[in-house]
């Protein structure tokens, strides 16, 4: 049953499922808490109490809200999780790995970790070899520009395809899903707006996490000319000792839906370590 959280006037649509500590998953940009569709019931099966959130502008939570920053995002996910009774682990993707990393930073009593996918956490520069030398980062950054700037949601779906460099069974009704929702008003205006948004206040934050954090990246991501050397310099960036990465081989930039196995494989390791004492 979908819940919903008021915010200034505004709704913040999540699910809860299970029992036992609680696990926050946050979306990307023009997705939907239905992205984590494999995520979820593993690990409600694993123990935990799972928040499935879907991030203010997407899915079922109102479209249209004054800012779409990390930092707003951070906000409402901090508002989750103290409605629900934390601690909890975030697991955020993309936009909100960003956004976890400030809600970490900034209310530490209720983050105990953080498990960041495929996460915009740091400020972004266009990489001018990387466009030359790799084909993928090239094309996804023509569809993501193409998307920011006109709105094209043909130029969305030619980024989803390279961002999903082998698809899940089930993705030809996900995609269908993903087309409809982002045909409802507002919604690519929505995503338009994160498009512009900069990763430079999550950034800023990564000095002030006191939580234990796990990047997850895929190999195969074309947001990134070098996805590794991103996870790298996330960690690089966080108090020592605090930060991991993992790359999963053949992975692009959504790899809870593409290789949830990987990630569970990962992240349930990290959370019965986090949790535990928690």
């Amino acid at each position: 049953m979908t819940e919903y959280l008021s915010i200034a006037g505004k709704s913040i649509a999540y699910d809860v499922s299970g029992a036992g500590p609680l696990v926050v998953l946050a979306n990307g940009m023009g997705d939907s808490r239905h992205s984590y569709r494999f995520i979820s019931p593993a690990l409600v099966t694993a123990g935990y109490r799972v928040a499935n959130v879907d991030i203010r502008g997407t899915g079922d939570s109102s479209a249209e809200w004054e800012g779409y920053s990390r930092t707003d995002i951070a906000g409402d996910l901090i508002a989750v999780v103290r409605h629900l009774g934390g601690p909890a682990v975030i697991m955020g993707q993309s936009i909100s790995g960003g956004a976890a990393t400030i809600a970490a930073a900034t209310a530490p009593e209720l983050i105990a970790g953080l498990i960041e996918l495929a996460p915009f956490t740091r400020k972004q520069s266009a990489s001018l070899g990387g466009l030359v030398r790799v084909k993928r980062y090239r094309a996804g950054s023509t569809q993501l520009g193409l998307t920011m700037a006109l709105g094209s949601l043909s130029a969305w779906k030619k980024y989803l395809d390279l961002a999903y460099p082998s698809k899940p069974a089930d993705w030809d009704a996900e995609l269908g899903r993903i087309e409809a929702k982002l045909s409802e008003p507002g919604r690519m205006t929505a995503l338009q707006a994160m498009c512009k948004t900069s990763p430079a206040d999550a950034g800023a934050q990564l000095p002030n996490v006191r939580c234990p954090v796990l990047i997850v990246e895929g190999s195969l991501d074309p947001d990134w000319a070098e996805p590794r050397a991103e996870a790298e310099k996330i960690v690089a960036d966080l108090p020592a000792g605090l930060g991991e990465f993992a790359v999963i081989e053949g992975a692009g930039h959504y790899p809870h839906a593409q290789t949830p196995h990987e990630v569970l494989a990962l992240a349930l390791p990290f959370l019965a370590r986090t949790l535990t004492h928690a």
